[in-house]
């Protein structure tokens, strides 16, 4: 009987995926963590997402051998200042084998394809081993494309992977969500013998138990790390560690801009923009202390260069109030008075600062 089938018939598997699970909640508690009930219950329900998106990841859709592109992040799975603008896929990779991605690009205004290193359950890491854009893709007049993805070099699209490639990511950020049409993407194992995965085995059941809770902690672990480190800049929005920001996978073809932010009932923060660079796009979001987006299904909590408000001299200025103030730009903080923030410049050559000043809303004009 092989280990895997004991820990199942036993009931130890289970018993260490729920162990795990209760430790991280201390992670919640961590001592620089907002300790009031309203941010504690939103840490919990950033947990639970955690596990959704990590049992997906690791048990449903762990197989190489038959990858499907699912999104992992969303209106209800957040991590890491996920962008509201952005439609996030994912699939499990093997570097030993070759893989296509076929699809229509369709409207949506980026699109960006990259292999990694997924370690965010063992290191906190996301290294990008190879990354493509529509705008090097070769593209048929319908709108259709195909990209092999290998470890050797191959004609036409080719996204190259390195000898740990676990995963590819996709990212479409639309300018328009509304109106643009995000691309249709299909990914399949070139050379498969199989047409079909194998039943469950008890070492796949084990392995994505603990694949999942590894997710858990080790997701969250990095962000609310990365979340109070933000701190000594409370109120401010400089400019990232772009090093440490590609190395947890951002999009090579992004500034970042990341912080922390804090308002009284009464005050407001105006964030200006004096110079809008030549770019693909660019976008501001508001976040809560566990770095998921706030709820934009139901509140403005981000503009972009397409939704946003521009001033006569080509600035921005975004404010971030708890109320209306009656000006445009207006991002609701939707009950919170803590949390954190991002800025993107997407496909920037050069990346102008911002000013950032916090004031009461009765003094703002």
């Amino acid at each position: 009987m092989s280990d895997a089938e004991q820990k199942i018939l036993d009931g130890s598997a289970w018993d260490e995926f729920c162990d795990s699970l209760k430790e991280a909640g201390r992670i919640i508690r961590s001592e620089k963590a907002p300790g009031d009930a309203f941010n504690q219950a939103e840490g919990y329900r950033y947990l639970t997402r955690l596990l959704r998106g990590g049992l997906e990841s690791y048990l449903e859709f762990s197989d190489p051998m038959f990858p499907v592109l699912r999104c992992g992040a969303h209106e209800t799975i957040k991590l890491g200042a996920d962008n509201p603008d952005n439609r996030y896929e994912s699939a499990a990779i093997r570097s030993e084998f070759d893989y296509r991605i076929t699809g229509k690009r369709n409207t949506v205004n980026y699109l960006g394809i990259s292999s990694i290193i997924n370690k965010y359950g063992s290191g906190g890491t996301m290294e990008v081993t190879g990354h493509i854009d529509h705008r090097e893709l070769e593209i048929a007049d319908d709108g259709s494309f195909e990209i092999i993805i290998s470890r050797t070099e191959k004609p036409g699209n080719w996204l190259p992977m390195g000898e740990d490639s676990n995963s590819i990511t996709v990212r479409q950020t639309f300018q328009d969500r509304v109106n643009e049409v995000a691309a249709d993407l299909k990914i399949e194992r070139i050379g498969a013998e199989e047409d079909r995965p194998r039943p469950l085995s008890p070492e796949k059941l084990v392995r994505g138990l603990q694949g999942a809770s590894l997710w858990v902690h080790g997701a969250a672990t990095m962000f609310e790390n990365w979340a109070e480190s933000f701190l000594p800049t409370m109120n401010d929005l400089p400019p990232a560690d772009q090093d440490y920001c590609q190395s947890i996978g951002g999009d090579p073809n992004i500034f970042y801009f990341h912080s922390a932010w804090e308002l009284a009932d009464d005050e407001v923060m105006v964030i200006t923009a004096p110079e809008i660079p030549e770019c693909q796009t660019w976008n501001f979001q508001l976040d809560n202390w566990w770095m998921e987006s706030l709820d934009y299904r139901y509140h403005q909590i981000h503009f972009n260069k397409h939704t946003a408000h521009y001033e006569p001299d080509g600035s921005v200025r975004v404010v971030i109030a708890h109320r209306d103030p009656g000006l445009p730009n207006w991002v609701e903080t939707a009950g919170h008075n803590i949390g954190t923030m991002c800025w993107r410049w997407i496909g920037a050559q050069h990346h102008p600062l911002l000013d950032v000043k916090v004031m009461k809303q009765a003094d703002l004009v």
